[in-house]
């Protein structure tokens, strides 16, 4: 089964930077578009950045020109590198892996890594 494991979150100061990085078993016979998304204390979960699998990519408007979302050749493994990180990034970051295998589509979420954006 897929299962997605993030890492790589933290704390940091206004104006720091995170990678987070967010690895799962694949089957290789099958598509996945892979997304991030983030929700923070009282709010909904919300969309921060996807990319597909043919490699098209969104960005959610309050995390462009800061966060850039790619993924290794082998497209196994996705990373978000955060730029610029201010207090309103600070959130609970999940990966969210969207399979279609023929057809058959299922999404699978990671646990979560927590980004804590402070002074």
């Amino acid at each position: 089964q897929v299962q997605p494991v993030e890492s790589g979150g933290g704390s940091v100061q206004p104006g720091g930077s995170l990678n987070l990085s967010c690895v799962a078993s694949v089957y290789q016979y099958c598509n996945y578009d892979r997304s991030w998304y983030r929700q923070a204390p009282g709010k909904e979960r919300e969309f921060v950045s996807s990319i597909d699998s043919d490699g098209r990519i969104r960005y959610a408007d309050s995390v462009k020109g800061r966060f850039t979302i790619s993924q290794d050749n082998a497209k196994i493994a996705v990373y978000l590198q955060m730029n610029s990180l201010q207090s309103e990034d600070t959130a609970m970051y999940y990966c969210k892996f969207e399979e279609d295998c023929d057809a058959l589509l299922e999404n699978y979420w990671g646990q979560g890594t927590q980004v804590t954006v402070s002074s």
